[in-house]
């Protein structure tokens, strides 16, 4: 199973990095770094945000073979390393940039700061729905998802109040490469790592949106009481009149949890 190449946008001012904390931030399947538009430059004063996109998204070149979500955390950190080499990074994810945030913190928790995993689950949906939608996806293209992925990703209302990054949003859709998308797919088809949440132990908030259908609250809550359970520390958090795209929906509420959770876990290091 090959580690899929990606690449990532400074959402931060260019500027001398290291001076700063770095934060990583990843989408969602069927979006790209525009989805954190709204929310980075809230944290771009204190941080140096980097956001990568999934493969065959945004500048991501496509995949040409399928990859595992595992596969992407290494390649997540593979990214890190091209910039900075070896330096530890707080991340955030969104759905399977959240998925692949849980499995950073598995396999790699030694580089992880602090961890927000957004609208996400340690298991999403059923690997029948994701096997068929890359099937369909494969056949008719990403357009065939706009209708659906609008209904899952904003609450009601949204879209007609916030038209440009809506919009943006699935621009981003229509224009992922079909196959890299099916890949993705197949990758949260095979994604399941409840069992592994004990063994986190990197600061960790999980942020729901109360009207999200794939990621509800009740998932977060899960996922923040296996990693206490285990000895960890973590805390679920639900957003009230947001769906599935927090960073989007609720940038600024959003934006403020993420900040909280950074400067404790910079505060908890430097004092250790």
């Amino acid at each position: 199973m090959a580690k899929p190449a990606l690449k990532a946008t400074l959402l931060s001012p260019q500027r001398l990095l290291g001076d700063r904390p770095l934060l990583v931030v990843g989408s969602s399947l069927g979006t790209s770094s525009i989805l954190w538009d709204r929310a980075a430059p809230l944290l771009a004063g204190d941080y140096d945000v980097m956001a990568w996109d999934l493969p065959g998204h945004g500048i991501s070149p496509a995949a040409t073979e399928t990859f595992d979500v595992a596969a992407l955390a290494d390649a997540v950190v593979e990214l890190v390393d091209s910039i900075a080499p070896g330096e530890a990074f707080h991340y955030a994810g969104v759905s399977l940039g959240g998925a692949t945030g849980l499995q950073l913190a598995i396999k790699h928790g030694e580089r992880l700061k602090s961890l927000s995993v957004q609208c996400s689950g340690a298991k999403l949906g059923t690997p029948e729905g994701w096997l068929e939608r890359a099937e369909t996806v494969r056949g008719q293209g990403t357009p065939v998802m706009i209708q659906g992925s609008a209904q899952r990703w904003f609450a009601p209302g949204f879209m007609d109040r916030e038209p440009e990054i809506s919009s943006r949003l699935l621009h981003a859709l229509r224009d992922a490469d079909r196959f890299s998308y099916a890949f993705c797919c197949e990758a949260l088809a095979a994604f399941d790592v409840r069992a592994e949440l004990s063994s986190i132990r990197v600061p960790t908030q999980v942020i729901a949106g109360a009207l999200d259908g794939v990621a509800p609250p009740s998932m977060a809550g899960e996922v923040a009481a296996a990693i206490t359970a285990g000895g960890g520390t973590a805390t679920a958090v639900t957003l009230e009149g947001v769906a599935h795209l927090a960073p989007a929906e609720a940038p600024a509420h959003t934006a403020g949890l993420m900040r909280s959770l950074l400067s404790w876990a910079e505060s908890r290091e430097a004092s250790e």
